[in-house]
Parts: C-alpha cells; structure tokens; sequence
C-alpha cells in the first residue's frame, strides 16, 4: 500500500508539471504542432534513463524501493505521456496534416529513445566518477559505507 501512495504521489506530481511544461510552450510558441508533448517526452526520457542508472543496484545512488518507484513509474512516468501524444498524432492525421503526423511521431520516438540512452550513459558514467575524500571515508562507491567496490 505504500508503494503505491508513492507512486500516485509521484504521478500527480510529474502529470502536473507535464501541463505546465506544455501550456508554457503553447502559450510562448502558439503553434498548432503538439511541440510541448514532444519537449516534455525527450526530457521525461533523458531524465528516466540518468535516474534509473543512478540508482540501479551497482549504481552509485542507492534509493529505496519507495524513493525509486516515486521517481521513476511515478514521477517521470506521469510527466510523459504515451496516450497524449497517441491523441495529438490522431488529431494531426484527423486534420490532413499526415506529413506532421510522421514528423512528430518519429521525432518523438527517435529522440526519446536517444534521450533515454543519453541519459542513462551519463548515469553510468557518474556512477564511475570518483568523489573527493572526505575525512577518511572513501566514497568511491557513493554509499558511504566506507568501502571501495573498485570502480575509478
């Protein structure tokens, strides 16, 4: 049951800032292009790929099960958004506009997969990086237990 007040916790909050994202960039860029789902599916993509490396079992964030659930099916789950961008390219097709159908649905699905892997590639490379020692304890593995897993 707590599991999933987290994740509702976490779905309300990204699906919240999902419609603010997109009704900033409707209202800055008036355009008719569903540009703010787009926007809102790359970055929700980039930030599930870093997170979900950060916090993967050899990763060097642990996080509870909680804390991981509330981020990633929660919050980044609820900031994007398949159903709605399945609507706008119906809408777009709806419309005769077929090209802008194509255009933004292989926009949306070649950059968020290139987002997702970004993302998670910076992920692993963090969980590589060394931090500075701090009083004798070594945080290599970013746990702070004090002891090293190997990694540079």
């Amino acid at each position: 049951m707590r599991m999933a007040l987290f994740v509702a916790l976490g779905t309300g909050l990204g699906a919240v800032s999902r419609v603010g994202v997109s009704v900033a960039i409707i209202t800055l860029m008036g355009t008719p292009f569903p540009l703010g789902t787009l926007l809102v599916n790359i970055t929700g993509s980039l930030v599930i790929g870093f997170i979900a490396a950060l916090s993967a079992p050899d990763g060097r964030f642990l996080m509870s099960p909680s804390i991981r659930q509330f981020l990633l099916p929660g919050l980044c789950g609820g900031f994007t958004t398949f159903s709605l961008f399945s609507l706008e390219t119906l809408h777009l097709l709806q419309e005769g506009r077929s090209s802008a159908a194509v255009l933004y649905g292989s926009l949306t699905l070649g950059l968020s997969m290139a987002a997702v892997w970004l993302g998670h590639a910076g992920g692993l490379r963090t969980n590589r990086l060394r931090l500075p020692d701090k009083g004798g304890i070594t945080q290599e593995s970013g746990r702070g237990d004090g002891q090293s897993d190997g990694r540079k």
